[in-house]
């Protein structure tokens, strides 16, 4: 018997259903001499340290770091999966071959090798299905070309690494910070969970927001004259200070204004590329605010529907034996965009090195409609589909021409220029009517015809402006930062290079984001990502600047991905995991507080002396302003939370809000958390940092 393992039941079906096994079964579908199964996603994760030993079910510092020989397999603790588990396990004992039907990638593999390992069945024989869409004809013609099983062996060697190596910083890390700074401030023990991945994203939105916090804004003044209707900026930089910039613009008022020429270029402007998840999650998060899970939800949704292709894939890209396909698709698309599709000509449709590059094809190629009809979709579902059904026709569009003029003019020797853009042809534009133009309104003004020495009234003026801070992450933002390792960029080849070394995966990310958001630790304003104080008071007590690491964790997706293609040990790389916790633990277990004296100074670095009422700098007479009162109506911080936060680097501010006593906790970046300190009878309850505990309860979960 061949035993089938899907990784969703609606796949089994599909599957079934064009293997034409009809006899249903509880938990599977039999007939033919095969036998069709699902998992739930995943039913097998990795035990937890109290399964490996008891004792380490309490969280204590000195049980850490804790890294197993051997990692062991257990169930998942849903409803219905022990059940699930032994038919498969059953049917997989009977089988005389084993096909892998999870999805086609990294997380799809692990699925079906914990549930084979889990088993006792990983000696049986494994074929793989390797799927890009679930149409009936995709299903035919993989089964036709099912590939040895073990041919995917270093797919879930980087599936098998990823898993273990976030267990082991994850779990570590989490009972670190919690077990020494979980009652900071307070008395009620928070979990701070820490993450390979989920750390360093948070580290770069409280970085972006802490820099947006410091920002002081910074007045400018800029010259601008009208002339013919036509807006003309002063050709120097912008002045910092306004009386040169008076001073030029009384040199100029009532006087001429002349044109000294003009030079016109054709810009052509690319058609777009096809989507990969995160350009499409990006895309659909700029122009219709929908978050980056629920897009993938859609997606997914519409891929199970047969709708589209493969979602979690990180190329832009079709492979050459596509061609064929595409005009079909196109075809089939005519009866609901006939309008769209009509200037293309179906037979010599242009396929650029834009749209085929084998090179660029890894697991997957670009997502792509599959030609189906849909029918009843959700309004999630519909968007989603409008837009990749949008790019993958403007994709065979022509290119946009633009014609630039840019128009140099003079005043009293005043140099000013102009820039106007007129569309020649609008190519693949026309299908993006509501697009928004990235250039400056100004350059987009369209110029009337300028000749060189003509002369007129002009209007000069003054503005005065402030510069801005950079602005708060959107999910659109982050998304784009995820996938360049921190790095914020723009250009489609630069960023494409650094997808390598991007953050997690784009299966993963808008995992991560949502788990951020569930610990609260960031928040949604409208579109915007902000963290919050429980986020700042996290990164800053992590005093390791890897963990927090953008780099650092790119660095890791990237050796991942050589495991993928067998160019590095598995091995090695865990080795290297293992010793990074270790001394992560070692290092920061050796910051004691120093109970010989309160700490350095936060803005200048010298030694903190105590005072009869406050404790200040060493290097006020310096002109070092910093002054910390640990008194705030009645609440007192005790002398070892002045060393802790001092010698950790938070600074704490008292402040009223509402008539309460409350303790701003400042990292040296800026604010970080109210804690709402309880009365001041309750604060002798702190916690010892090397006490043991009981796991803290997570909230939401």
């Amino acid at each position: 018997m061949k035993v089938v393992i899907a990784e969703k039941p609606s796949v089994a079906r599909d599957i079934a259903e064009v293997l034409n096994i009809t006899a249903k079964k509880k938990g599977y579908i039999e007939g033919r001499g095969c036998a069709v199964t699902w998992a739930f996603g995943h039913l097998v994760t990795l035990q937890e340290p109290g399964e490996y030993d008891p004792a380490l079910k309490r969280w204590s510092l000195d049980s850490l770091p804790f890294v197993p020989d051997e990692f062991k397999l257990t169930l998942i603790k849903n409803n219905g999966v022990a059940e699930q588990f032994q038919v498969i396990k059953t049917l997989c004992e009977q089988a005389e071959e084993i096909v892998c039907a999870t999805d086609a990638g990294r997380e799809g593999e692990l699925i079906f090798r914990y549930i084979l390992a889990l088993c006792h069945c990983e000696d049986k024989p494994i074929r793989r299905l390797w799927l890009n869409s679930l149409t009936p004809e995709a299903i035919q013609a993989a089964f036709k070309d099912l590939k040895d099983g073990h041919d995917y062996d270093a797919l879930y060697a980087a599936a098998r690494c990823r898993s273990e190596s976030d267990w082991i910083v994850g779990l570590n890390a989490t009972r670190y910070y919690t077990v020494r700074h979980g009652q900071i401030g307070g008395s009620d023990r928070v979990l701070w969970s820490i993450g390979r991945v989920q750390t360093p994203v948070l580290a770069m939105i409280v970085e972006r927001d802490d820099t947006i916090l410091q920002f002081r804004p910074q007045p400018f003044w800029e010259l601008t004259t009208r002339y013919r209707e036509v807006l003309f900026k002063y050709s120097g930089q912008r002045f910092e200070r306004p009386e040169k910039a008076q001073a030029l613009l009384d040199k100029i008022i009532g006087q001429p204004f002349g044109i000294t020429g003009s030079v016109g270029k054709e810009n052509k402007e690319q058609p777009p590329q096809l989507f990969d998840l995160t350009t499409l999650q990006r895309e659909v998060n700029k122009q219709h605010g929908l978050s980056a899970a629920a897009t993938l939800a859609a997606t997914q949704n519409l891929y199970e529907a047969k709708l589209v292709t493969y979602p979690r894939t990180d190329s832009r890209y079709l492979s050459r034996d596509l061609k064929p396909r595409v005009p079909k698709i196109m075809e089939q698309l005519k009866a609901m965009r006939a309008e769209q599709i009509a200037p293309l000509n179906l037979a010599k449709l242009p396929f650029t090195a834009r749209i085929i590059d084998d090179t660029k094809v890894t697991d997957h190629h670009a997502i792509i409609p599959t030609g189906v009809r849909p029918r009843n979709l959700g309004a999630d579902e519909q968007l989603v589909y409008d837009a990749i059904t949008t790019q993958f026709i403007a994709a065979f569009y022509p290119v946009c021409i633009k014609h630039v003029t840019t128009v140099d003019g003079v005043s009293q020797q005043v140099k000013f220029q102009a820039k106007g853009t007129r569309i020649v042809e609008p190519g693949w534009t026309i299908l993006f009517p509501k697009k928004k133009v990235s250039q400056d309104a100004a350059d987009e003004q369209v110029l009337p015809e300028f000749s060189k020495g003509e002369t007129g009234p002009h209007e000069p003026s003054l503005r005065e402006g402030k510069t801005k801070p950079p602005g708060h992450f959107t999910e659109n933002s982050l998304l784009g930062a995820m996938e360049a390792a921190g790095k914020f960029v723009e250009d489609d080849t630069l960023r494409e290079a650094l997808k390598e070394r991007g953050i997690g995966t784009p299966a993963t990310r808008a995992a991560i984001i949502e788990t951020l958001l569930r610990r609260d630790y960031i928040q949604r304003e409208k579109k915007q990502l902000r963290c919050t104080d429980m986020g700042r008071t996290l990164i800053a007590l992590i005093q390791d600047p890897l963990l927090k690491s953008p780099e650092m964790t790119g660095e890791w997706e990237e050796k991942l991905k050589k495991i993928e293609r067998s160019q590095l040990d598995p091995d090695t790389f865990m080795a290297g995991i293992s010793d990074y916790i270790r001394t992560l633990i070692e290092h920061s277990s050796a910051r004691r507080l120093d109970p010989a004296r309160w700490g350095s100074c936060p803005l200048c670095g010298k030694e903190i002396i105590k005072g009869k009422r406050a404790y200040g700098c060493s290097g006020w007479e310096e002109g070092c302003p910093f002054v910390l009162e640990p008194a705030c109506k009645g609440v007192t911080l005790l002398p070892r939370q002045i060393q802790t936060l001092l010698q950790l680097r938070i600074l704490p501010q008292p402040v009223r809000i509402e008539n309460e006593p409350r303790i701003l906790i400042l990292s040296t970046q800026g604010l970080v958390m109210d804690l709402g300190l309880p009365s001041a009878d309750r604060q002798k309850n702190v916690v010892k940092e090397d006490r043991p505990v009981k796991p803290p309860v997570r909230k939401n979960e």
